[in-house]
């Protein structure tokens, strides 16, 4: 069953459809330039008018869902895709032909019933513009065989384990210039969490995988490691925790071989949470060109400096922003929260 809202406003409006079916997605198009009834742009500091303009247009482009995650930009295809992770599917949207269903199942491929998160969550492109799914109900990190123009759900592992031992949920993803493969493996996918009968590793780990399959840890200190991301040198790599308590975005020097030499505590949202309205700890982000974290967490996606410096806010209002993604040259912003998936114009 569908239903149409429609709200008048002076010489803007909104066309919202939603559907109940779990194989389609409801598509919201506006014509006003800013919807300040889902999000507003805040600034603290004057270098954040580089990286966003405090009057950018803000867009619904997709509702309707469980819970958004992982998105992906294609360029190739001007595509964007990204996780309902309950619902265990993968959708697109163009500006063409809003959303679309894209992948299902996406996160797990087993006939037999399964609590915890089902579905994928982070999605990257390899070097080949390959899709990589942290896959959480299959526990691993997975390829599309197929081709993103006719997809079919079908997968190659990556990796599924490390030293034998079943990964708790691959979370997060991203992927380096030389190939090599980032990612976060916190409890949350699994039923009862750090309970679960099924787990098999007793931490949380931030894993890479080399170009030669080789799956390393590098850090299992993270309470609940979530997003990922490299700087655009790849001298740094980022991480995010979304420990409920003390939630903190590190930074974690590179060598030239991508291995972890030293890090740091770059911002630490401990206080930043407790003050929020939407109590969201630090979620997916991706870096802007200028160097800048645009990351999900408290009341919205914080713009954080290289420095560590929280310059700037897209508060969302009443949802949870889980991740973002950019367009190729880095002047739109989509943002997935809770069940719907924003589009912000940047400048």
């Amino acid at each position: 069953m569908k239903y149409f809202l429609r709200l008048i406003c002076f010489c803007s409006f909104i066309i919202l459809i939603s559907c109940n079916d779990s194989n389609k997605a409801s598509t919201e198009s506006s014509t006003s330039t800013k919807d300040s009834a889902i999000a507003t742009i805040e600034i603290y500091d004057s270098n954040a008018n580089e990286a966003i303009d405090k009057n950018a247009s803000i867009q619904i482009i997709a509702t309707g869902f469980k819970w958004v995650e992982g998105p992906a930009w294609v360029p190739a295809k001007q595509m964007l895709l990204f996780s309902d992770v309950p619902n265990n599917k993968v959708y697109k949207w163009t500006e063409a032909d809003s959303v679309q269903l894209f992948l299902s199942p996406s996160g797990y491929t087993g006939t037999a019933p399964r609590e915890g998160e089902v579905g994928s969550n982070g999605l990257t492109l390899d070097n080949k513009g390959r899709l990589l799914l942290c896959q959480d109900g299959d526990r691993q990190i997975g390829r599309l065989n197929a081709s993103l123009d006719s997809p079919k759900a079908s997968y190659t592992t990556i990796t599924s384990n490390y030293n034998g031992k079943k990964f708790n949920s691959p979370n997060d993803i991203v992927v380096s210039k030389n190939g090599s493969i980032y990612f976060t493996d916190p409890i949350y996918g699994l039923a009862k969490g750090a309970d679960d009968l099924s787990r098999e590793l007793k931490f949380e780990g931030l894993f890479k995988v080399d170009t030669t399959g080789k799956t390393t840890l590098l850090i299992d200190s993270i309470s609940r490691p979530n997003g990922v991301a490299l700087s655009n040198d790849e001298k740094i790599l980022y991480v995010a925790s979304s420990d409920d308590v003390h939630s903190k975005w590190y930074a974690y020097d590179l060598n030239n071989q991508g291995n972890i030499t030293g890090g740091k505590v770059l911002l630490d949202a401990t206080e930043l949470k407790a003050k929020a309205k939407v109590q969201q700890g630090c979620d997916g982000f991706k870096v802007d060109k200028h160097g800048n974290i645009f990351s999900a967490g408290p009341d919205g996606v914080c713009i954080i400096s290289p420095q560590g410096k929280l310059i700037g806010l897209i508060r969302v209002y009443n949802k949870r922003a889980s991740n973002c993604a950019f367009n190729e040259i880095k002047d739109v912003l989509y943002v997935t929260a809770t069940d719907v998936v924003l589009k912000i114009k940047l400048h």
